[in-house]
């Protein structure tokens, strides 16, 4: 299933593993992985709920984001780009990279678009990348 707000990836691998991938593929351009939620681990201890393994991940540019705070300062309030990793059947997992367009969407400042343009570009060829090797 694709969506109109992401770039989503399956991985024949567990999610560490997937975790690992998107890593490399994120770091060949000069991105990375900020912040993680454990959702599975999260929701099991405030709601006592069993779900697959899965993560909520903020993914970051730093020159992109210095680009876009330093063009409009509020523009952090929706910075990091969003990921999520969920191993929805064992040894097969669901990667999904927001596209920029959805932030460059909300903008009228020229220059922010097409700093969401340059990060929907690394975005789609990270997600490139994962397919490869899926």
């Amino acid at each position: 299933m694709q969506t109109p707000y992401a770039f989503v990836v399956e991985l024949d691998q567990p999610l560490p593993a997937a975790l690992d991938a998107l890593r490399g593929a994120l770091a060949a351009e000069q991105m990375g992985v900020v912040s993680e939620v454990h959702v599975q681990a999260t929701l099991k201890t405030r709601l006592g709920l069993d779900v697959p393994p899965h993560k909520l991940l903020g993914i970051c540019s730093p020159r992109i984001a210095h680009d876009l705070i330093r063009q409009e300062p509020d523009i952090g309030a929706l910075l990091p780009c969003g990921g999520s990793a969920i191993e929805h059947a064992p040894g097969h997992t669901r990667i999904a990279l927001q596209d920029p367009r959805v932030i460059a969407a909300l903008a009228a400042n020229p220059a922010l678009r097409s700093a969401c343009e340059l990060a929907r570009a690394a975005l789609r060829r990270v997600a490139d990348r994962l397919a490869v090797t899926a």
